[in-house]
């Protein structure tokens, strides 16, 4: 397989070609079925991803600890010190090389100076700037040191600004303290809610920030995130170290006339962005030598991975993707864990754009669609496993016959079976491909002639809500065969009528969305005479159908209703075995047929369906886990064809 990547440019389809939203929404069943909630079911999608199409958080943030531990691996906070060390040390070594082939007196003065400098590096540098080396050669190393500290000083406060500064004129240098000068006095301004011409610096100055910032505050911003670095490095050396690195900063500061502008801006920038690590420690484990520079550029990489990390954590009131910084993210990780990010926030988008999830009051919930397109999913699996090419096929043999067109058409969707609308068919792949191109039939093409049955039936599925259903595993099976059934009744049977109810200690109406929301119910009771009475009154509207109740249940009967009251019983009590059984009796005596699914084989639930069965004539079946789905299918789809 040939994979071709190209730069983000904001055109592309986060979710890519390959990945539709009933995918995601096909994802995340697993816990909407389970009754944990479809903001849940989100959370867990954005952050494990989907195994094989895309990463999640977690994997993000996998990435960002590896590079973070990377960088610690690295990173010595003692090189700056170190480095400068090493090289005034070898300026001194070759001075006094040259010294001892001189017998003046000038020599021995020299080589006491030498001996007399002060241990740290700031007092030495200070003390030999008005020395003039014996050498040239060496004369040469110490003017560039004191060169490269500069950079090395002014990179560490302000990123970029050292580019092109070897060989700095001195009308150079003003620019900068002019640059400077005029930033802190247009802070200020601001501070005190007076105008500020931004552009006009911008115009001015725009060579000292490549980055080309849009506004004020994105330059302030970056530049305080380098100032809050080079306070890391201060704050995670020793004291006798700190003191050493900030005499010298101060020095090189000075020796520019750049220290009062400095400390203005780090003084106004710490105020400004406060949630910035300004003097946090860092842990660091390298052994290499790093410049002061380099030193700066790991730190602030260390603070962009802690701050993603921690948007990504989202362990905070209020938290969302779009706290993650993409242009930090992109500075560490690189452009394809932007796109990875933009990728999970654009899933909520995608759902509620395809209509099968809506956030409403704060919480999100699948919507009617949302849980047809579940249904469909979870009926394509069903048909999956049966491998019955004419499975729903159901020519009508009672009165009326086979199925007659009604003159329109309807969409072909997998497992259909019937005629085919060639004309319709045809127009839809002419008018996706355009004029003028020769057409190319894709599934999405093809529709079917629809007919319509002269029979009809109508069917009150009755699940159980109790506890002991998730309990022992049979809660996600049963709402997948019930959408599952809703999307053959739909899609396949238009004129066919499906109730959904739902019974713990009462008995309660359903909607398909209904089984992608709550889950099973706290109480007490396994009220199926309640069950079938709704059943009852709810198919007397369908009088001349065919007309059957489907029951799924893991338990006997242990409620019933004393008025509008529930009487519950553990173990159960006769008058509810009785109260149920007669309801039951009621059902067959109208002409109801009883399909009883057991999904326990308890000795109390398997005395009472030989009852139900014998009394009420209902069918009673044994399955369990995704079997159910297949048989209850199977077992309409066979009965709407005898």
């Amino acid at each position: 397989m040939r994979t071709r990547y190209s730069r983000w440019d904001g055109t592309q389809d986060p979710l890519g070609p390959d990945l539709s939203a009933g995918d995601l929404l096909e994802e995340m069943s697993g816990e909407l079925l389970s009754g944990q909630g479809a903001d849940a079911a989100l959370s867990r999608l954005i952050r494990q991803g989907m195994r094989g199409r895309f990463s999640g958080l977690d994997a993000l943030r996998a990435r960002l600890r590896q590079a973070r531990r990377r960088e610690q691996e690295r990173l010595n906070l003692e090189g700056p010190l170190q480095e400068v060390r090493e090289r005034l040390d070898e300026i001194l070594e070759d001075e006094r090389r040259a010294l001892s082939f001189k017998a003046e007196d000038d020599a021995r003065l020299r080589e006491q100076f030498l001996d007399s400098l002060p241990p740290d590096p700031a007092g030495a540098i200070r003390e030999l700037k008005d020395y003039r080396f014996v050498d040239p050669e060496t004369q040469r190393k110490f003017d560039q040191l004191l060169e490269w500290l500069k950079e090395q000083v002014l990179g560490s406060y302000f990123r970029n600004l050292t580019q092109g500064m070897r060989g700095m004129s001195a009308e150079d240098m003003q620019r900068l303290r002019d640059m400077l000068a005029e930033l802190n006095s247009m802070i200020e301004a601001r501070d005190r809610g007076e105008p500020f011409d931004f552009d006009g610096f911008m115009q001015r100055y725009g060579e000292f920030f490549p980055g080309n910032p849009r506004s004020l505050d994105e330059l302030l911003q970056d530049m305080a995130r380098r100032m809050a670095a080079m306070s890391r490095l201060m704050a995670s050396l020793s004291p006798e170290q700190r003191a050493e690195l900030q005499a010298l900063a101060e020095e090189m500061l000075g020796d520019m006339d750049l220290a009062f502008e400095v400390d203005r801006l780090a003084s106004s920038l710490s105020g400004m962005f406060p949630d910035m690590p300004w003097g946090d420690p860092a842990l660091a484990a390298g052994e290499e030598a790093m410049p002061m520079q380099a030193t700066v550029d790991a730190l602030e990489r260390m603070s962009d991975y802690e701050q993603l990390d921690r948007s990504m954590r989202a362990d905070y009131a209020g938290a969302s993707l779009e706290d993650v910084d993409e242009e930090r993210l992109r500075r560490t990780l690189g452009e394809d864990a932007v796109h990875d990010l933009r990728r999970l926030k654009e899933i909520e988008r995608a759902l509620e754009k395809a209509g099968l999830v809506v956030r409403a009051s704060g919480r999100l919930q699948v919507t009617p669609r949302g849980a047809r397109r579940l249904g469909e999913r979870a009926l394509i699996r069903v048909f999956e496993r049966l491998r019955r090419d004419r499975e729903g096929q159901h020519d009508a043999r009672r009165a009326g016959g086979l199925a007659e067109p009604t003159g329109g058409t309807r969409p072909w969707t997998f497992g259909d079976t019937g005629s085919i609308a060639v004309q319709r068919s045809v127009f839809n792949a002419v008018v996706r491909e355009g004029p003028g191109a020769r057409p190319r039939m894709r599934p999405d093409d093809f529709e079917l002639v629809e007919a319509e049955t002269r029979t009809e039936a109508a069917t009150a599925l009755l699940l159980d809500l109790s506890f002991s259903m998730p309990l022992r595993g049979h809660w996600v099976p049963a709402k997948r065969m019930a959408l599952a059934l809703h999307a053959l009744i739909e899609g396949r049977y238009p004129h066919d009528k499906l109730y959904l109810i739902g019974f713990s200690d009462y008995a309660r109406r359903m909607r398909p969305e209904d089984l992608a929301a709550t889950g099973w119910e706290r109480v007490y009771g396994t009220n199926m005479q309640h069950a079938f009475n709704m059943a009852g009154r709810l198919l007397a509207q369908h009088p001349r159908a065919t007309r059957q109740v489907i029951m799924v249940t893991d338990g006997e009967p242990t409620a019933h209703l004393e008025g509008d009251e529930v009487f519950f019983s553990w173990p159960p009590v006769p008058e509810t075995v009785q109260r149920t059984l007669h309801e039951a009796m009621l059902l067959a005596r109208a002409g109801v047929t009883l399909n009883v699914f057991m999904l326990e084989d308890t000795p109390g639930l398997q005395r009472f369906m030989e009852r139900l069965a014998r009394l009420a004539g209902g069918r009673v079946f044994q399955t369990k886990g995704e079997g159910l789905g297949e048989f209850v299918v199977r077992d309409y789809v066979s009965r709407r064809a005898s």
